[in-house]
């Protein structure tokens, strides 16, 4: 076998590669001795046909068979030999028609190499650590919104008032003609959490159970339905209940509705407590995550092999469709066109991540240890009611540890970014930090 290494660009290589006639010819014979056994042809019992007449029926395709196995077996032996770190998959280019019929058969492959990571000083780099203090306000916060999550309504003999339920028939005109959308019976909605366009809301205030009322609304420009937008319509409204919000007290009862058994409400507090913390962790690790992740990028410029960033556009459209199909749109995104390009800067950005955190971590020797993997699992197995399930299940399986152990390497690299580069402790609001990531 002869090799040739060619360099086409920074990462592009071609290898020429030629193999000889009579190796090939040997076992294309060996193969054809052995088909000539069992085969099938006319006029012939099974396995009795001579060999020249099982070379004419045959041939063919078992001299594709061993051309074929033959590439992928030197050049799988070439790459090996020349140390190349292959990135995707290689093009073989189409064999010369004369490339077999001498003594000597060519073929070249088309390929990428995976660049040289090379991470720049991080020393420079500015990082933003937010911070933030959960209070007991926060926890008492957190528990109003838990009541009003089982906010009950009762029959209100009143007019309606911000933060009721109410049921109303409607229908809407525009010009003194009905559209489409515009009319339901029996509809229910809280006002004041802004369902409906604010001018229906405000319409709807103060109106009693049995009262009709037409209210003039105007819709705006960038209405998303697009044939009402931007026109005045005539909405004839019927109020037909009222019901005012009840919130849940804080008791026993209440406590059991949030899985503490015994209805201890002290107990139930502590453990909004801990989710309250879990998850502000959870949000504060991300952001300083995102953080770390972009100066990895900044001092780190890559030139990306288009194989690899292909293969990620790939699977970013099959996972959009995926993730469309079990919002129910299945059906009309099946034969819709996703441009590619919508999704070539997040590939990148994934692919660049890729190389740089297996450098970083290759080379500051960061990988999760299992003692850092049961770690996070046991943590992660306190938001459950039996956290001993949890674990037993991630151990049951070593596949299912590579979850966690991706987590982990991740945090490994965050840590070890954040010793080397410049950080910056910012505090933020429980508030923001809870609405914003």
């Amino acid at each position: 076998m002869q090799v040739q290494l060619e360099t086409l660009g920074t990462l592009e290589r071609r290898l020429n590669i030629t193999l000889a006639m009579t190796d090939i010819d040997a076992e294309v014979k060996q193969r054809l001795q052995r088909v000539a056994r069992t085969a099938k042809v006319q006029g012939f019992r099974p396995g009795k046909a001579p060999l020249k007449i099982v070379e004419q029926n045959y041939g063919a395709q078992v001299r594709e068979e061993v051309l074929g196995e033959q590439v992928q077996q030197s050049f799988a032996k070439a790459v090996q030999e020349q140390q190349l770190d292959i990135a995707g998959y290689p093009r073989f280019e189409p064999f010369a028609e004369d490339a077999a019929s001498g003594s000597e058969f060519t073929f070249s492959a088309v390929f990428e190499v995976y660049p040289e990571v090379v991470v720049g000083d991080l020393s420079e780099k500015e990082i933003d650590k937010p911070v933030t203090d959960v209070s007991e306000a926060e926890i008492d916060k957190t528990l109003d919104i838990l009541r009003k999550q089982r906010t009950r309504f009762n029959h209100a003999e009143r007019a309606a008032q911000t933060g009721d339920r109410v049921t109303i028939d409607f229908k809407g005109t525009i010009d003194g003609e009905a559209f489409a959308g515009g009319s339901a019976d029996n509809y229910s909605f809280v006002l004041g959490e802004g369902q409906m366009l604010p001018e229906f809301e405000t319409g709807v205030l103060g109106m009693s159970e049995g009262e009709t009322k037409d209210v003039p609304l105007n819709f705006p420009e960038n209405y998303h339905g697009k044939d009402v937008a931007g026109k005045q319509a005539i909405f004839a409204i019927t109020l037909k209940n009222v019901a005012e919000p009840q919130l849940p007290e804080v008791d026993a009862e209440f406590a059991k509705s949030l899985g503490v058994a015994d209805g201890d409400v002290a107990k139930m507090r502590d453990e909004i407590s801990k989710n309250v913390n879990r998850e502000s962790k959870r949000r504060l690790q991300a952001r300083v995550k995102e953080g770390v992740m972009q100066a990895l990028l900044d001092v780190t410029p890559l030139e990306l092999p288009k194989a690899l960033v292909q293969l990620e556009i790939s699977r970013l459209m099959q996972q959009a469709r995926q993730d469309m199909a079990q919002r129910g749109f299945g059906d009309q995104m099946k034969d819709m066109p996703l441009p590619p390009e919508l999704f070539q800067e997040q590939a990148e950005r994934r692919v660049s991540l890729g190389l740089i955190l297996a450098a970083v971590v290759e080379k500051h020797q960061l990988s999760a240890t299992p003692e850092q993997v049961n770690a996070l699992i046991a943590e992660q197995a306190e938001s459950y009611e039996n956290p001993q399930e949890v674990i037993d299940w991630y151990h049951a399986s070593p596949e299912r540890l590579n979850g966690p152990a991706s987590v982990v390497l991740e945090d490994n690299v965050v840590a070890f970014v954040l010793s080397q580069a410049k950080v910056n402790e910012k505090p933020v609001s429980f508030e923001e930090l809870m609405g914003n990531a």
